[in-house]
């Protein structure tokens, strides 16, 4: 198999990049892009660290992340499995990058900067739900904003509305996999709820 190995032999084989590729990008939050990601209840969240990579699905019931100002984006870290993947990458190495999606649109807006992970006390309270409060929170200063061309979730169907969970496997399955005594059925029956439990 055969690398493409320069840049420039990249960029000789894709061409020259389309102008409204460059004039979408934006060095911090304009109103129209904070109206977008104040919408979405739903981020990816990429980061990378001295083990590699990490992307990490972020999701909330209201607006996953607030926008503190336009170069500032507040994403809260609720409780979870205590990998902590993506913390202790932003920790070692604040570069990081947002996905943003809203249902039923198939455009994305996606966010490049640098990131810190904080327990500032005034900074956690925003995100209060009735006592439960996110253990920190990840502040993103934007380096870059822009949206992505619909193309990939159109292709994909992603919205469809189709039901196409019967055809993979469940999460108990991949434990399974890899650890044989496991009783994936009754770790299936149990994970909805107790991934409900867990929600903040």
């Amino acid at each position: 198999m055969q690398a493409i190995k320069t840049v420039s032999e990249l960029e000789f084989l894709y061409g020259s990049t389309m102008q409204g590729a460059l004039a979408k990008v934006s060095p911090r939050l304009t109103p129209l892009y904070c109206e977008w990601i104040g919408a979405s209840r739903f981020v990816v969240l990429s980061t990378v660290g001295p083990d590699g990579t990490d992307v990490s699905p972020r999701g909330d019931i209201e607006p996953v992340v607030r926008i503190a100002d336009d170069r500032t984006i507040l994403l809260p870290d609720w409780r979870g499995n205590n990998r902590l993947d993506s913390l202790r990458n932003i920790v070692a190495d604040g570069r990081t990058s947002l996905m943003f999606m809203v249902p039923s649109c198939n455009n994305v807006v996606r966010v490049n900067g640098e990131a810190i992970v904080t327990m500032d006390h005034e900074l956690v309270r925003l995100f209060d739900r009735g006592g439960k409060m996110p253990r920190t929170v990840i502040v993103v200063t934007v380096r870059e904003v822009y949206y992505q061309c619909a193309k990939a979730l159109m292709r994909s169907g992603l919205w469809s509305g189709e039901d196409q969970s019967s055809a993979v496997p469940t999460a108990g399955q991949f434990i399974k996999e890899l650890q044989s005594t496991f009783d994936a059925e009754a770790y299936d029956e149990g994970y909805g709820e107790y991934a409900r439990d867990r929600m903040w």
